[in-house]
């Protein structure tokens, strides 16, 4: 549920400019989600969101990528809603767990090999912005 709850959020705030909680909580509800301010609050820190003139997602940035993502990531590509991760040999699944730590909304899940990680992603618009990440990192 709550992973449904944050990619929705995702949707909304980069589909459209939200200002306020309030704001959030009217999408949410037009959505069929009815969360209360103290769950939206949560939901809103646990995702790392930024607010600037409107919620943001954060920027994954020299200041904030784990140092084994860019020394490991040797391309990245998509298919439909999954994101095809190729890494130095032997060091997927160190990346995969940072990947996870990064808790993206629009992430249903991950799987690592040797040198490949495979991320589910809940669209194919949200494939193609995970790749475009780890493509610039």
């Amino acid at each position: 549920m709550r992973t449904d709850r944050h990619a929705l959020i995702t949707r909304i705030i980069t589909s459209e400019a939200v200002h306020t909680q309030q704001e959030l909580r009217e999408r949410l509800r037009e959505q069929g989600c009815d969360v209360t301010q103290a769950t939206l609050s949560r939901d809103i820190a646990k995702m790392g969101l930024i607010k600037k003139d409107r919620y943001v997602l954060p920027d994954i940035n020299a200041d904030n990528v784990p140092p084994i993502l860019p020394v490991s990531i040797t391309s990245c590509d998509y298919a439909g809603n999954t994101v095809v991760v190729k890494c130095a040999p032997g060091t997927a699944n160190a990346v995969c767990v940072e990947i996870d730590k990064l808790e993206f909304g629009n992430v249903v899940g991950t799987l690592a090999g040797d040198d490949t990680i495979f991320i589910l992603a809940r669209t194919e618009r949200d494939a193609k912005e995970l790749m475009n990440i780890f493509k610039n990192i």
